[in-house]
């Protein structure tokens, strides 16, 4: 027969109130007793009823994941993020993704929240940065956790985790201009997102700090796709003189354009330099494999989920708190000093 929570508390001699806490990890019981159940757990096989705990309290033991990103490397990371922590700390993961244009979104999110009864809402670029959708969810009483770009001095907008690409794009930059390049192009994701406008942020800054002007013929719109680094490469091909060095939004943009200057014949990195942002496998398994930055997105998501779960506490033990990750550059075979100076 299946174990029971009033079997755990019977054989750790301990109140089933004692025993659910053990089980929620819940911070205020004593080390001893803590073992003493987990030991009870261990010997009857005790498995929770997340269902049926939800059923009991005003809330399911379930926090969703939202997000609107055609990055599959950036999801799948997202995700090996959440779900250990879920599993470590007896929380299920709904994963939903959605359409961050949509009209509706705000109301389809609070609908959502409300008829699944979520413990919480894990959110990402771009939902993350939309007024509208963080008022109808304050409003509806929703426990969020937001993922969002931001700088030291811009980390002060609540609950969030926040990740300094404005940094990280500086110090790519700054690793081309002191590689002798000068014409540097630099290719956007979408607009719409922050992280795209505060990674063209440092880059214009690390121009301007070495007292190189940004020329407008060298900086091109488009979005986070292979497909946007391909076309807008061959477009930046066709300048006289042309760019010796190319800084990609991200590493699919930046694989498009390794691509495409093979395609023209060109060799990487002697003839043009090639960056990306974010180190995904694109950055690993190009060649050459693509300097970039390194983005711990994993831990970014764990840390968000640890954080959105302990919100959801009576009592939480603050083991969490609003962090600022910052990526770090990564040198590795597609740049290197432009053939001619």
């Amino acid at each position: 027969m299946t174990a029971t929570m009033n079997d755990v508390a019977g054989l750790a001699g301990v109140s089933q109130k004692t025993v659910s806490r053990v089980v929620n990890r819940e911070a205020w019981v004593s080390e001893q007793t803590r073992q003493r159940v987990l030991k009870a757990v261990e010997k009857l096989d005790y498995r929770p009823d997340l269902a049926a705990r939800g059923l009991r309290g005003a809330r399911a033991y379930v926090i969703s994941l939202i997000y609107d990103n055609p990055n599959p490397y950036y999801i799948q990371a997202l995700q090996e993020g959440t779900l250990p922590v879920c599993d470590e700390l007896g929380f299920d993961l709904h994963i939903h993704p959605c359409n961050a244009q949509a009209e509706d979104l705000a109301e389809d999110l609070v609908r959502r929240y409300r008829r699944s009864r979520l413990s919480g809402m894990i959110l990402t670029p771009p939902i993350s940065e939309n007024p509208h959708v963080l008022h109808e969810l304050d409003e509806a009483g929703a426990n969020v956790v937001r993922i969002l770009s931001a700088t030291p001095e811009m980390a002060d907008e609540g609950t969030c985790v926040y990740v300094d690409d404005h940094h990280a794009s500086y110090a790519i930059t700054e690793h081309l201009i002191l590689l002798g390049h000068v014409r540097i192009g630099f290719l956007w994701g979408d607009a719409e997102h922050r992280s795209s406008r505060e990674r063209h942020r440092g880059y214009a800054d690390a121009l301007r700090a070495y007292s190189i002007e940004e020329e407008e013929a060298l900086v091109l719109p488009g979005d986070f796709s292979f497909e946007s680094g391909f076309r807008r490469a061959r477009q930046l091909f066709t300048l006289d003189p042309r760019p010796t060095a190319i800084f990609g939004a991200n590493d699919e943009i930046a694989a498009g354009a390794l691509v495409a200057a093979r395609s023209i014949g060109l060799d990487v990195p002697h003839d043009l330099s090639i960056a990306g942002f974010e180190d995904n496998p694109f950055a690993r398994q190009t060649w050459p494999p693509l300097t970039t930055a390194g983005q711990a997105t994993e831990n970014i998501a764990s840390h968000a989920a640890r954080l959105l779960i302990e919100q959801t506490r009576e009592r939480p033990d603050h083991a969490a708190s609003t962090k600022l990750f910052r990526p770090e550059l990564i040198v590795r075979g597609s740049t290197a000093p432009p053939a001619h100076r």
